[in-house]
């Protein structure tokens, strides 16, 4: 190490010539001897600057670095700069920076193109524990609006269970038979089982005799006479509801039977009257359920008419009195009266009813001048009976047959119009407001039939 420091001490940056002796009086001997006694006492810092390794290109040459080998040595000493980055056009630097960067095609050892890179998967973002996303519910698609039917098709669906049990029942007695005596009886006992009386049944069995006797007989002969027969049952007591409006308020009672759909149909006969102009009062006689009381509230809100009604239990002849005075005194046209639906066998309430005409009779002789009784379609027999008892108790003069609605028996309406012959104003098909139609004999008899018009 010692001869490598003297080395480089005596050649390195020497300007004199390599061929050069050292000055007089000294000797290598005598340096080397010199320089490791000073390294012997030199200090560990000196020491360390001492042992720096000697550059390869110094050792080999005894007389000093060649020209080339000290610009090098300048330009290695000198600070690094670090390299120039070539200027980027702007567009080009755009899209350096909007671009993303274009993996390298390990097998190849070029960079893929463009196409070649598969699309980014969009999928549910996969939040870190603790976190969920909202669940949305998709909007449902809107529907197309249904047609909607016309008033004989929804008839004929009301009356669905009364004809396609009949008509069923008649296609199978008349397959492969021949029209006799017996068919005849089994026909009439049908006809009978379907509600629509005894004097109808006579009247088909006997037209479908004289016609086809002896002869064979299909499905649609039947359908086709019953139809006609029923009809003529009908036609007589298919009438419209007369008002005289000489007499202000026309005064309507409604009775029927709880269930049989008064309140409903007070609503719905408010709104004919009233959109054609005239003033109608609405008055809450059934004082024996607040639910009939609101129900009428609601109905008249609904139909723009005046609305009457007193706390629960009160005097139901009291309140129609009420209705009367107050009607006449705003000159309505129409006053409506609702009634507490009652039982024919319970003598006490059928009395108040009494009550209730006998307090009209008073304050206008012909009042009331229209007494309604409401039927359900669903009753069948049962329907006769309230109509008989209805009859002698408030006077009825005119029916309308409710909740023909696909499980009615609309049979015992023939029967009731052939042994009563009381007009049938109305007949309703649902709890719309437009669910109330004049009745027509010839639909009701064709849906009846199953007959299609």
């Amino acid at each position: 190490m010692a001869l490598g420091f003297i080395k480089k001490v005596f050649t390195f940056g020497k300007e004199k010539p390599a061929s050069e002796k050292p000055p007089e009086g000294e000797d290598f001997a005598s340096l080397i001897e010199a320089a490791e006694k000073a390294e012997t006492e030199a200090t560990p810092e000196e020491t360390v600057i001492a042992a720096e390794p000697v550059l390869p290109e110094v050792v080999e040459t005894a007389g000093g670095p060649s020209p080339d080998e000290t610009v090098e040595e300048e330009q290695a000493s000198a600070p690094q700069e670090p390299p120039a980055v070539p200027e980027v056009p702007q567009e080009a630097e755009a899209v350096f920076h909007t671009q993303p960067e274009q993996p390298a095609d390990v097998s190849h050892g070029e960079i893929a193109s463009q196409e070649d890179i598969a699309p980014e998967k969009e999928g549910p973002v996969a939040l870190p524990r603790g976190f969920a996303t909202v669940e949305t519910t998709p909007e449902p698609e809107t529907e197309a609006p249904k047609e909607k039917l016309t008033w004989f098709q929804r008839l004929k669906a009301g009356l669905f269970r009364t004809s396609s049990q009949l008509t069923g029942q008649i296609a199978a007695l008349f397959t492969k038979r021949k029209l006799d005596e017996d068919t005849l009886d089994e026909l009439e006992d049908l006809l009978i089982q379907a509600d629509l009386g005894v004097e109808t049944a006579m009247r088909i069995t006997g037209a479908l005799s004289s016609e086809r006797y002896g002869k064979d007989v299909s499905g649609e002969d039947v359908a086709r006479i019953m139809a006609a027969e029923i009809t003529k049952v009908l036609k007589p007591v298919a009438k419209p509801l007369a008002l005289d409006l000489s007499h202000k308020p026309h005064v309507i009672l409604v009775v029927g039977v709880n269930g049989t759909g008064k309140t409903t149909t007070i609503g719905k006969l408010a709104a004919k009257l009233s959109g054609s102009g005239l003033k109608v009062m609405l008055a809450a006689g059934d004082t024996f359920r607040a639910a009939a009381i609101e129900q009428l509230k609601i109905w008249a809100d609904r139909t723009g008419s005046t609305f009457i009604g007193t706390k629960l239990g009160a005097d139901a002849a009291g309140l129609a009195y009420d209705a009367f005075e107050k009607a006449k005194a705003e000159k309505s046209d129409v006053l409506i009266i609702d009634t507490a639906g009652r039982l024919q066998n319970k003598a006490e309430l059928m009395a108040e009813l009494e009550k209730i005409v006998r307090v009209l009779g008073k304050l206008d002789p012909e009042a009331p001048h229209t007494v309604l009784q409401t039927l359900d379609a669903t009753t069948g027999q049962n329907a006769m009976n309230q109509v008989e008892i209805f009859r002698n108790v408030a006077g009825v003069n005119g029916l309308i047959m409710t909740k023909l609605d696909g499980t009615a028996r609309g049979g015992i309406l023939v029967a009731i119009a052939a042994k009563h012959k009381l007009p049938v104003y109305f007949i309703g098909v649902g709890e719309g407001v437009d669910d109330l139609e004049p009745f027509e004999a010839e639909d009701f008899a064709s849906a009846i039939a199953g007959i299609a018009r």
